[in-house]
């Protein structure tokens, strides 16, 4: 394995497992554990969620390298049909799936006998700060949630579109899987080049900007997150509402983490109303929406660390 884009602490072990979710498919996951791991006591865990369409190697290793020296028993891992997962044709997409993911790596978390199964939450980066309140929402063995510069993929492919927008969006996709069954595979168009580059595009504005910065530049650039699923992915988030049932996860506490410059913050701001209490939202200055990928001198590890210190008892 490669690709890492922060280095591993010495005070951190970090071990490749494997485990299956339950529609059976291999989830390849990095298991970071404090070197000095006691095993004799129970510890709390984390599950760390890679942003949508990025993989273990990236934004996880960053946070579970950080937490695993705060004492945290942590687990990243690869979406199931991405990176070194299992899972035919290669970056297929789906919210439930998603979901699943998150509560896949709870149940791994929760068979290591020093791992506290009554302490166990989860943190998600981008999309899967979606996916982690959609988790959370269904599996109560998630005491609590931090997201880091959520984006909700179910809002996002409905976002700003009319009715009439929306259906030419699913007369296209149904169209396109005719394409895919007469091809014997789904099309999938990459977002970001193959080698890291560079120069970013003068044209590129925005949050597209920050996503190329990150995922096409060595800053944060791997193979096996070019961007972008299979075309017909699309399909499942214009159905499905991840975070129609965000309010059941109260008692259970939700801190929400944002940059202030960050053009995702309202989809953090939508969670954030329909979230009942106890919920916290954590906006960091002089930040934008991917510099709560990597950046250790922005990224609030002390209130994170204590935020789930807090509610994993």
């Amino acid at each position: 394995m490669s690709g890492y884009i922060c280095k591993l602490s010495e005070k951190v072990e970090r071990t490749h497992v494997r485990y299956n979710n339950r529609y059976g498919i291999a989830i390849a996951g990095d298991l970071y554990t404090p070197r000095e791991l006691d095993l004799s006591r129970q510890y709390p865990a984390v599950v760390v969620g890679a942003p949508y369409g990025g993989v273990k190697e990236q934004g996880p290793c960053v946070y579970a390298n950080e937490l695993a020296q705060r004492g945290f028993v942590v687990l990243t891992f690869d979406p199931g049909y991405m990176g070194e997962s299992a899972g035919e044709p290669r970056r297929v997409s789906s919210p439930d799936i998603f979901s699943e993911n998150i509560s896949a790596g709870v149940d791994y978390l929760g068979l290591l006998p020093y791992v506290d199964r009554g302490r166990i939450g989860a943190i998600g980066i981008c999309g899967s700060g979606g996916f982690s309140l959609s988790a959370a929402a269904m599996d109560s063995r998630i005491k609590a949630v931090v997201t880091a510069s959520m984006y909700d993929m179910s809002y996002a492919a409905r976002a700003g579109l009319t009715p009439e927008q929306i259906a030419e969006n699913k007369n296209r996709l149904s169209l396109q899987r005719w394409a895919d069954a007469e091809n014997g595979y789904p099309q999938y168009i990459p977002t970001f080049p193959e080698e890291p580059v560079d120069e970013i595009p003068a044209e590129m504005t925005g949050i597209w900007r920050e996503f190329f910065e990150f995922y096409a530049t060595r800053r944060g650039h791997h193979p096996h997150a070019r961007g972008g699923f299979t075309t017909t992915s699309d399909l499942a988030f214009i159905n499905y509402p991840l975070l129609s049932h965000i309010d059941e996860i109260s008692p259970r506490p939700i801190l929400f983490v944002v940059g202030e410059q960050a053009g995702s913050r309202f989809f953090s701001d939508v969670a954030y109303e329909n979230a009942h209490e106890p919920k916290e939202m954590l906006v960091i200055p002089n930040c934008n929406h991917v510099d709560l990928y990597d950046d250790a001198t922005k990224i609030p590890f002390d209130r994170i660390e204590s935020f789930l210190k807090e509610n994993l008892k």
